[in-house]
């Protein structure tokens, strides 16, 4: 089904949502930067009332930092290996859950696919964020240059599957581990530990960009993308049901308006002054 302009979410669509999830990269970001639009729409969504929840490929230092500094009620990480947040009641203590299908990224196989892909796949490099990773080899296609054709990453994709891999490509890495695990399994359950979600679809709303968030558009009713999620129109079987006029972080603030004002929550949308 043909993704529907955000502009046509109705109130009655609207009216059940209560947590609002967003990946990070390309969704959230522009240019590889989170601009004032963006940021400023996530803490928009943090005083309308919804728990705001980044489900991200990123690595545990990053989430670490998010959990802590951003206007969010919690963080998902690695795509799907743990959920970071800060304890309620003010104490800004870190708490964790790990995925009970997570394995560490110090398992053999990883390895043997690093070598493999690094050695077939020229100009393709360890994402420089892997050291602050616990469970996924991330592999750079797209992040730093040289940047590399889609075909780059399919190809990393099927080294690891043909290894016994998980892989999912997302705008920038591919993101390979061994757990039995995706973005949707571990925000299900963090969903239901921490806020007592007992399954209602229609109370999540989650805005990507991405192969690797088609577990999340294909799981709630109202999925939403932004426009640059067309670049991998070919990839994704199960697209969002709602898409941004534009792309990266102004498609996400474009969809976080969307939402309040269909709620009539946060009535004024004041412009951001950057």
């Amino acid at each position: 089904m043909k993704p529907r302009p955000v502009e046509t979410m109705t109130e009655s669509e609207a009216r059940g949502v209560r947590f609002a999830l967003m990946d990070i990269d390309d969704t959230l970001t522009t240019g590889g930067k989170l601009g004032a639009a963006a940021y400023a729409a996530l803490w928009r969504l943090k005083e309308a009332g919804f728990a705001v929840i980044p489900v991200t490929g990123r690595p545990a230092g990053w989430c670490d930092l998010i959990a802590r500094e951003w206007p969010v009620d919690g963080v998902v990480g690695e795509n799907g290996a743990f959920a970071f947040w800060e304890d309620a009641g003010g104490s800004r203590t870190l708490k964790a859950a790990y995925h009970p299908c997570a394995v560490r990224n110090t398992h053999p196989a990883l390895e043997k696919i690093r070598e493999r892909a690094l050695a077939e796949i020229p100009g393709l490099r360890v994402a420089k964020d892997q050291f602050s990773r616990l469970f996924d080899l991330a592999l750079d296609f797209a992040e730093e240059e040289p940047v590399l054709p889609l075909e780059a990453a399919l190809r990393v994709k099927a080294v690891a599957e043909d290894a016994g891999a998980q892989a999912k490509i997302s705008s920038i890495h591919v993101n390979i581990w061994m757990g039995t695990y995706d973005k949707l399994s571990m925000a299900e359950l963090f969903l239901s530990q921490r806020f007592g979600w007992a399954g209602g679809r229609a109370e999540v709303v989650f805005v990507g960009d991405s192969p690797n968030d088609e577990p999340m558009f294909a799981a709630f009713p109202l999925a939403c993308a932004v426009a640059n999620v067309r670049r991998y129109a070919d990839l994704i079987r199960h697209p969002p049901r709602f898409i941004a006029s534009q792309e990266g972080g102004e498609g996400f603030a474009e969809i976080a308006e969307t939402l309040c004002r269909r709620l009539r929550r946060l009535q004024t949308w004041p412009p951001v002054v950057s």
